[in-house]
């Protein structure tokens, strides 16, 4: 795998996958722990969230701005793994549950977004920078690919990891878990509760006896709940202290970048002084911009989150197109363009955390017999895919050694997950949150794959270029959509399930048990998504890295988290649409974005691999 890469990739592999192991933690519980200790509702957690993930990327431009500047990259991400573990210590602190310390957790969220966005988008720039020595540039596409490998790894055990703490801290307190007590728990305490009987009973049921004080148990419960997420916050900040233990020891194989020189051709260096990042007029130029773009957005949205990163996009690329040299800009514009549709792409993406959850949860069966229940089991699946792997390796590989090792593994994890399945009951309730799990494992699961194609079509020239990947990337992720409609056809549509009640208030009818498909057909979904995720955000790492000038190399690359930031923001199409359109129009809507995202990488497809040979 590693073969014709440097050893730095290996230090950079490992200090992103313990960081994004701490991130995806976060993701998996952070507006449910913000709600169980604190009492939050849906919307006020919700915006919380939504500020945290836009600094996670927006800030990733001060980052770049900073390693750029003073081209110190590998100490810059040393100085963002120290701060994002000061974060998650924060988190991770115990304190009552009381709103009067939400203020701790708020800040502690900003110091992990700040740390964040010093760390990743310079450690994708070193990245780039290993590749810029002309002995390893034909395989930089094959290093992003195994870099992005080692995120998603972190990713498919973190939500299993969160919720497993949190269990067996609720165990040692006494209880089971059920996730809709934490806010009976609150309304009780504050008097709001409706239904006494029901609390009492599910009081009764996770305490394993009958509850006589409901105001203690509610106390005791809320409290072990929240500590139970702390406890998932401490190991985050445990992958912390092995991503930092990996980068201090071993960063002497990463890339230390001197400051760019402003020597040589006159008229360059005259250009490079009049188009300094400093230039006053340039910088008021984004300012303006990104307040007007910002004011417009809020008030057509009414969201300022949205309005804020728009504004921010805008200012950015007005910047970075007045201050890049003669020479520069065509490069910078190449990138730029890029970016615009990847605001595309994951806008359509992310609705796997969205609409296609909702669709989860609403039109997918709500039980699976014992086979399918592999994959909705995190040991079963674990032994699957072993066994899968050593079926692979008796087939492909020709030593008798390996095929040795091959056979042993298919039938030994093999014979486990028969065990595994044979402990099943005929009919098992999965959860729609399982679904997350598919994304991660696909992207693990089909790196190597993906990279024995390009490897193959590199020997015989038939490789495409970076820019094309991306564009096929656009293609097939429309593909994954469509798989999804197809399944969506004769479902009733949740606005056909709307009605008022007495009061006048819209309420919805449950979505009838004839229209829940197989989970087959949502996993499918995922799993074209996932080769289109794999053809697009790995190689957009790449030609990012290859085509940035020298002296914006960070600042790029947060320019890509910051496009990622605004698709992100731009999720809620799918939200207001859900509920308004059949759900055959829903994902026509993002088949619609993918392609045209696609029609319009090809037709700018001359300038963009222009500027990839421009750059070499």
């Amino acid at each position: 795998m590693l073969k014709g890469h440097p050893k730095g990739l290996l230090v950079a592999f490992f200090a992103n996958m313990g960081e994004r192991f701490g991130f995806y933690t976060m993701m998996a519980i952070l507006v449910l722990f913000l709600q169980a200790k604190y009492g939050l509702s849906e919307k006020i957690a919700g915006d919380y969230y939504s500020w945290f993930y836009f600094g996670i990327y927006a800030l990733a431009l001060i980052g770049g701005i900073i390693a750029d500047a003073t081209r110190k990259y590998k100490f810059v991400i040393l100085v963002g793994i120290i701060i994002m573990f000061l974060g998650y210590i924060m988190m991770a602190y115990p304190t009552a549950a009381e709103k009067e310390y939400l203020w701790l957790s708020l800040a502690a969220l900003l110091i992990i977004a700040l740390g964040n966005g010093l760390f990743k988008g310079n450690l994708q720039a070193v990245v780039g920078q290993m590749y810029d020595d002309p002995k390893y540039a034909k395989v930089r596409d094959s290093a992003f690919l195994i870099f992005y490998m080692g995120i998603n790894i972190g990713a498919f055990f973190a939500p299993f990891a969160a919720t497993g703490v949190r269990n067996w801290f609720l165990g040692t307190q006494g209880f089971l878990h059920d996730g809709s007590l934490p806010k009976m728990c609150h309304e009780y305490i504050d008097g709001s509760l409706a239904d006494v009987s029901i609390f009492q009973s599910l009081a009764d049921n996770v305490s394993g006896a009958p509850v006589a004080d409901l105001s203690t148990f509610a106390t005791h419960y809320i409290d072990a709940f929240s500590k139970g997420y702390n406890w998932a916050f401490a190991i985050a900040a445990g992958t912390m202290v092995i991503s930092l233990l990996v980068y201090v020891i071993f960063n002497k194989h990463l890339p230390s970048v001197s400051k760019v020189s402003s020597s040589g051709e006159n008229n360059e260096s005259k250009e490079l002084k009049k188009n300094s990042t400093s230039s006053p007029v340039a910088l008021l130029l984004a300012i303006g911009l990104m307040s007007t773009t910002s004011f417009i957005f809020y008030f057509l949205m009414d969201d300022l989150a949205l309005g804020m990163a728009v504004g921010l996009f805008v200012g950015f690329v007005a910047w970075i197109i007045q201050i890049s040299t003669k020479d520069e800009r065509p490069r910078v514009t190449s990138l730029i363009l890029v970016f615009f549709v990847v605001i595309f792409f994951w806008m359509s993406f992310h609705q796997n955390g969205l609409t296609l959850t909702f669709f989860a949860r609403d039109y997918t069966v709500k039980t699976v017999d014992a086979f399918t229940n592999i994959f909705f089991n995190l040991q079963s699946i674990l032994s699957f895919i072993g066994a899968v792997a050593g079926l692979i390796i008796m087939f492909a590989r020709k030593a008798i050694k390996e095929k040795m090792i091959g056979a042993a593994m298919f039938l030994g994890l093999g014979a486990l997950t028969y065990y595994f399945v044979s402990g099943f009951n005929e009919q098992n309730a999965i959860a729609p949150e399982v679904f997350q799990s598919f994304n991660p494992l696909f992207i693990v699961a089909l790196t190597f794959p993906v990279m024995a194609a390009f490897a193959w079509m590199q020997k015989r020239n038939m490789e495409p270029s970076t820019p094309k990947k991306i564009g096929i990337g656009m293609i097939i992720a429309a593909v994954g959509f469509l798989i999804i409609l197809v399944a969506s056809l004769n479902l009733v549509s949740p606005h056909e399930l709307q009605f008022l009640d007495a009061a006048g208030e819209t309420k919805y009818n449950p979505v009838p048990d004839s229209s829940r498909v197989m989970p087959y057909w949502l996993i499918s979904g995922y799993l074209i998504m996932t080769v289109a995720e794999l053809f697009l955000s790995p190689m957009g790492l790449s030609f990012v890295s290859k085509v940035a000038p020298p002296r914006f190399q960070g600042l790029m690359q947060g320019g890509w988290l910051l496009a990622t930031a605004v698709g992100n923001k731009f999720l809620f199409v799918g939200s207001n649409f859900w509920g308004k359109l059949d759900l055959w129009q829903l994902w026509s809507i993002f088949i619609v974005c993918c392609l045209l995202s696609a029609v319009f990488i090809f037709s700018i497809m001359k300038r963009l691999e222009n500027a990839t040979r421009a750059s070499a």
